[in-house]
């Protein structure tokens, strides 16, 4: 069971949401590698004008990006470092800890200011992951420093959602509950018709979604080993803007 919010998300949209999730976990940081993934939204942030910004090539989101972190992490030794990986090797080992934590911030790529080059087209807005196993049970609580709560939020909260459910399968762990926090939490001015709309609406019961494949590598999963049930959404509200 995931938590999903049946006001905003079409068919495709939740797909490609547990697409990125699985491209980042692989470490997926261009464009040309998300959509083998079947995501295909990151374009308006990816042009040349932008990525050149940052020295970066067209279509990078850059060594600062979600992917990078997850899967590549720099250390000091020069061998990067698989956050996903090592996390649930470590659960395998020793479920009782409490330092399960991925982190998507890799500073140095990240902070700007006199001398210093910003490495991210986009900075990480979510994936602070903390994980917690009581009676086999799994846990995943997902920080985000930055939420657009009508847009990005109901994706988000499915890829993490999704995500809690592979590491389950991969660790032996039982799926139990997903956590979702914010620290930044906004709606845009020009949202907020699309957002009264939402407002509006009687809300209808969440639907239900299951792993229909399991793959014995985390890194095998895609969105297509996904089902959805009992979706019945409102009528979907086109073009809500976002920032670009």
């Amino acid at each position: 069971m995931a938590p999903k919010e049946s006001e905003k998300l079409p068919a495709t949209v939740w797909r490609q949401a547990i697409g990125e999730i699985c491209a980042f976990i692989n470490g997926a940081r261009t464009q040309k590698s998300l959509e083998e993934f079947g995501v295909s939204w990151w374009k308006s942030w990816l042009t040349k004008e932008k990525c050149e910004k940052r020295g970066l090539e067209e279509g990078d989101l850059g060594p600062g990006s979600y992917g990078a972190a997850f899967h590549d992490f720099p250390t000091a030794e020069g061998v990067p470092y698989n956050q996903i990986q090592n996390i649930i090797e470590q659960i395998r080992e020793f479920p009782h800890l409490k330092t399960h934590f991925i982190t998507p911030w890799i500073p140095q790529y990240i902070i700007r200011g006199k001398g210093k080059q910003q490495k991210v087209v986009v900075c990480p807005c979510h994936g602070w992951i903390h994980i917690r196993i009581f009676d086999n049970k799994l846990t995943l609580h997902m920080f985000q420093r930055s939420a657009d709560v009508p847009v990005g939020v109901p994706s988000n909260m499915v890829q993490y959602a999704a995500l809690t459910m592979m590491i389950a399968h991969a660790t032996g762990t039982v799926p139990y509950e997903y956590v979702h926090s914010f620290s930044d939490a906004h709606i845009f001015v020009d949202q907020i018709p699309a957002v009264e709309t939402m407002l509006a609406r009687e809300p209808k019961p969440l639907a239900t979604m299951k792993l229909k494949n399991t793959h014995d590598s985390i890194f095998d999963f895609r969105h297509s080993d996904f089902e959805l049930s009992d979706y019945n959404p409102h009528p979907g509200i086109k073009a809500i803007p976002v920032a670009i």
